[in-house]
């Protein structure tokens, strides 16, 4: 399918899908949605530009600034910018270090400005939206730092970093193995699953298990909201 009727394609099944959505009688605010793709179930944001060049990309929702491979062709002289299509465009001052051919860059937290992202897994559109975030009929949780929800893990409930750059379902602190565990996020109980021990300094949720919601950052306000999206398969 070319990319134009793709994109379409995405529009017209999100409207369709418009008056599920836990804020569908809102006012609609001021917002740009950027189409992604799952690239080993990373969140790869197809429509965005980083100094006018086109990457990439990765969603790094729990990174507090952009981090750009050194190797990226990032401006000299100038300030450097994200550009949103042809909508928006914020400025970053972004780390530079070499991700290793991962990605040419891991967008973070700084590159939204301070206001909310809504993450859609089902249709493939992460929503930038300058009015903030719209909490009803989600769960919602108040982070600190980086953004973090509640998990119960085998009965005890843990919080853990929405970390998007995890293609893993949950990683606890530990010695590099893997085992299953009872979960539970939210209103969803997952059963036991397969979930990681790695060296972390606190539990991280990845995209197996946060694709099974409407994934709401408010960096702004400091608010995490999840809603159980019932176009998605139980």
């Amino acid at each position: 399918m070319p990319v134009a009727l793709a994109i379409l394609a995405l529009a017209v099944l999100s409207l369709s899908c418009a008056r599920v959505l836990p804020w569908s009688k809102e006012p609609i605010g001021s917002e740009v949605n950027l189409a992604f793709t799952l690239d080993h179930n990373l969140v790869r944001l197809n429509t965005v530009r980083i100094d006018g060049h086109t990457g990439h990309f990765l969603l790094g929702t729990a990174a507090p600034r952009t981090i750009v491979d050194a190797k990226f062709p990032l401006r000299t002289f100038y300030a450097h910018a994200i550009q949103y299509g042809e909508r928006e465009t914020v400025r970053i001052d972004p780390a530079i270090t070499d991700l290793g051919g991962v990605a040419d860059a891991i967008i973070g937290a700084e590159a939204w400005s301070r206001h909310a992202i809504t993450i859609d897994y089902r249709v493939g559109l992460v929503s930038y939206q300058k009015e903030g975030i719209k909490s009803g009929g989600m769960y919602v949780y108040n982070f600190p730092n980086e953004p973090m929800i509640n998990v119960i893990v085998d009965g005890k409930e843990t919080p853990a970093i929405v970390d998007t750059t995890s293609p893993d379902t949950i990683v606890l602190p530990g010695g590099g193995a893997r085992g299953t565990a009872n979960v539970r996020v939210a209103d969803v109980d997952f059963g036991t699953i397969d979930i990681a021990y790695q060296n972390v300094h606190q539990a991280r949720v990845g995209n197996r298990v946060l694709s099974r919601f409407l994934v709401t950052i408010d960096y702004g306000r400091k608010v995490v909201g999840l809603w159980r999206d019932p176009r998605t398969a139980p």
